[in-house]
Parts: structure tokens; C-alpha cells; sequence
């Protein structure tokens, strides 16, 4: 967890990269950016004819991260009725398609990140207890960029290398004092 722009999905591109699943796919999806009832077929896919505009059966992300990580970015903004369906996912390892009657298992590493305080969203009664408790076994926090200035040479020489035009380009001991002052609101972003 972190706020948002400190680098969380890379940080998890990371894990998966380091990991058994390494050579599975790495499936990210952010889960505010999908409409609430959009999300639930996105995940677990549906059937043909499950729902008005099913024309074919479409995977879900949990299938198409099989053997692989799925990453869920910003898992605070889930809908809290389909948290419930995801611990079954996460605890079980199988789900159904929606409007299927078929049990799909998979293999999967999940990984997921906000930028909101979960605990305090389970005291709110906005996210489940259970699902909390299942996915913080291991916990990481990406503190703010403001909070760790010694990232930001770092930080422009990996830009400086990624962009042809800046190769020339250097930065002076104060250049880099002023940006180690900055707060940096958007952080890495």
C-alpha cells in the first residue's frame, strides 16, 4: 500500500518477475476504473447468453492469469458485494463464470495494492474483515517519494536513459537539492 503514484504495480511486476509464476503471464487490473457491473465479468468472465449483450463466452482475468500473478490495483475501491466472490476465489482456487455451471480452478499468485487504509475501511464497514485478513498476510508499504529523496537521482538517471533527447543533460548539486525539497504531491507519477 502506498499512495498513488509511488510505483505499486511495479513494485508487484517486481514480485511476479522473482517469483515461481515468473514465467506465467502478469495480469494487472484496476479495480476503480471499471464500471461496478463490469467488474465481476471482467475477473471471472460469463457464458454466452448469461446477460443482455453476452454474444460469446469471454475469460475472465482469473483464468487468463492462470500460472501466472493477477494483480489487483487499488482492491480498496472493489464493490463490497463482489468481495465476497473473490475471497471464495482466493480461498478455493475455483470459481464459476458468470452464468456458468462449470467450476474453473486455477493456479495463481494474487497480488494486490491501495492506496487507501483497508483496516480502517473494515472498521467502516466498506471492505470485508475476511478478505482483509486473507490478503495482508504479507504486507508491504511504498512510502511517498517525499519520504525518500535518496530515490531521485535514481529516478533521473533511469529517465535520462529511457529518453534519447535527455542523454546530454545533467543535473548540478543544486538542481538536485531543490528536488530533494520538493514534496512531489504526484510522487514517482
Amino acid at each position: 500500500y502506498g499512495e498513488s503514484g509511488v510505483g505499486k504495480e511495479l513494485i508487484a511486476k517486481a514480485i511476479h518477475e522473482a517469483s515461481e509464476k515468473a514465467n506465467g503471464p502478469f495480469i494487472p487490473i484496476h479495480c476503480g476504473a471499471i464500471p461496478e457491473g463490469m467488474l465481476e465479468s471482467e475477473l471471472f468472465g460469463h457464458e454466452k447468453g448469461s446477460f443482455t449483450g453476452a454474444h460469446l463466452r469471454k475469460l475472465g482475468l482469473f483464468e487468463i492469469a492462470n500460472d501466472g500473478t493477477l494483480f489487483l490495483d487499488e482492491i480498496g475501491e472493489m464493490p463490497p458485494q463482489l468481495q465476497g466472490k473473490l475471497l471464495r476465489a482466493i480461498e478455493t482456487k475455483t470459481f464459476f463464470r458468470i452464468g456458468g455451471i462449470k467450476e474453473i480452478k486455477v493456479n495463481i499468485k494474487l497480488l494486490s495494492a491501495t492506496n487507501k487504509d483497508l483496516k480502517a475501511e473494515v472498521e467502516k464497514g466498506s471492505f470485508r474483515q475476511d478478505l482483509y485478513y486473507r490478503i495482508s498476510a504479507l504486507t508491504l508499504h511504498i512510502p511517498p517519494l517525499r519520504e525518500r529523496t535518496e530515490d531521485i537521482p535514481l529516478l533521473i538517471e533511469h529517465f535520462i536513459k529511457a529518453n534519447p533527447a535527455f542523454r546530454q543533460k545533467r543535473f548540478s548539486k543544486a538542481a538536485l537539492g531543490i528536488l530533494s525539497k520538493y514534496p512531489w504531491p504526484g510522487n514517482v507519477r
